[in-house]
């Protein structure tokens, strides 16, 4: 290996290497390193932040060196409360699983399957009996492991720790002494538990590995962690035009991070924008343009990305309405309800070929009260169960909002109220990327 590639893998996008001068020396040897990387699957996707590891193992793998992929599946069951400061809930074993299987599909849109090694945590403490959990226990104090800053805070200010959460570390650790971990791979959260699988394997006569600290991705705001429970993710499975928008949203100062952890643009590209940040000429549209286009042709491919960025130069710059809806939402009339009847059910399409149904029953039966000028051909819907049921907005609450700050236009006129008339061939407009087409009914 090159000095030029080595300084590639150990530097660009990674916060600390222990011990680079160790770590060196075992690329030195030529021999193909069993690099680990653990996840606990404790929701079903998988987002940007994630991606920052998988693209590190990645660059090894090209360099001959083998991944093993630790799925946790028992240390997702006792919940790690990393960088938290809460516990995380714990999960049933049947969850891990379903979680697990919709991991690793989207983990090898990232590393290379063929050289990839997938392992279970159970199939090491599947077997582990009371004795070894003593024995483990028996490596490390109670004071090592208040060290850690997570830990030392809640000790300080009274609040509560698990024994279980004491024991996260531990397993983690041995899950390196498991598979002979030659190099352990973790964000800056996980630095205390590499360090203890580096301790750990010295005390069962293994050789000690190295620890590759990789950087915590911002999420979309450009402050805090990315995370679905913030809402401030980009998925990895995320539609073409919606991850290129949500980049498209990004602070500047985003920019150069997310294109040195998570592209392959040549390090002088990334210098020239990182020095023009701020500068009068310089305009970050541009560069989140690029950076949006290289993210959705890694996950998707070049024609899409394409795609991607014509729509939003055509919808958000130039206001003009998509192609393309997002969802397609054709009338569906009740059995012996008269074609021309107001309160048509809709049948919805998603672009990815999903459909479901539209239940307008109870607005049919009863429902709400509305003096709406509906005109010939024209029917009425109710935004909230459309919006809702479409995965637009969460709840009725988010598309009343959505309505008071005029977030929602049909055929380019605002609407202010939860009912609306709609014709077919309109077109929904929901805040700034999300629109929905009313379809002919006899489509």
């Amino acid at each position: 290996m090159d000095e030029q590639t080595k300084k590639r893998l150990l530097h660009r996008g990674v916060v600390e290497v222990i011990v680079e001068s160790e770590f060196l020396k075992r690329l030195d040897e030529g021999k193909p390193l069993r690099l680990k990387m653990g996840f606990d699957p404790s929701r079903a996707d998988i987002h940007l932040g994630h991606v920052v590891g998988l693209r590190k193992l990645r660059q090894f793998q090209e360099e001959g060196h083998k991944v093993i992929l630790i799925v946790g599946d028992w240390t997702a069951q006792i919940g790690d409360p990393t960088g938290q400061s809460v516990t995380r809930p714990m999960l049933t074993a049947e969850a891990v699983r379903e979680n697990a299987q919709s991991y690793l599909r989207q983990f090898f849109k990232v590393v290379d399957p063929d050289k990839t090694q997938v392992v279970w945590q159970s199939e090491w403490f599947g077997n582990f009996t009371l004795a070894n959990i003593i024995k483990l226990t028996s490596y490390f104090t109670v004071a090592q492991f208040l060290a850690r800053e997570d830990f030392n805070n809640r000790f300080k200010e009274g609040r509560p720790i698990a024994i279980t959460e004491l024991m996260y570390p531990l397993l983690q650790a041995y899950d390196s002494v498991a598979i002979e971990s030659d190099v352990e791979f973790g964000g800056t959260d996980q630095k205390f538990n590499l360090l203890v699988g580096r301790e750990l394997q010295e005390k069962m006569g293994q050789r000690r590995q190295q620890c590759l600290i990789m950087p915590i991705l911002p999420g979309t705001d450009g402050v805090r962690k990315m995370s679905k429970s913030l809402d401030n993710y980009i998925a990895v499975e995320e539609a073409p035009s919606e991850m290129f928008g949500k980049v498209m949203s990004l602070p500047d100062t985003m920019i150069v991070p997310y294109m040195e952890l998570l592209t392959d643009l040549p390090a002088a590209d990334i210098e020239e924008i990182r020095q023009s940040i701020g500068a009068p000429s310089f305009n970050p549209m541009d560069a989140k343009k690029r950076l949006g286009a290289e993210l959705v042709a890694i996950f998707h491919d070049s024609v899409a990305a394409r795609q991607a960025r014509e729509n939003f130069e055509r919808v958000v710059q130039r206001k003009e309405a998509p192609e393309e809806a997002g969802l397609v939402a054709t009338p569906v009339w009740a059995s012996g309800s008269p074609e021309g009847a107001l309160w048509p059910d809709f049948r919805v399409q998603t672009a990815g070929g999903e459909s479901f149904a539209v239940d307008m029953s109870q607005q049919r039966n009863g429902g709400p009260s509305v003096s709406i000028e509906v005109a010939e051909g024209s029917f009425l819907i109710d935004l909230g169960e459309l919006l809702t049921k479409g995965g637009i907005a969460p709840s009725k609450g988010q598309v009343k909002r959505l309505l008071a700050q005029g977030g929602i236009e049909v055929d380019g006129s605002k609407v202010e109220s939860m009912v609306c008339a709609v014709r077919p061939g309109g077109l929904i407009k929901a805040g700034k990327r999300d629109y929905i087409r009313i379809a002919q009914a006899s489509e």
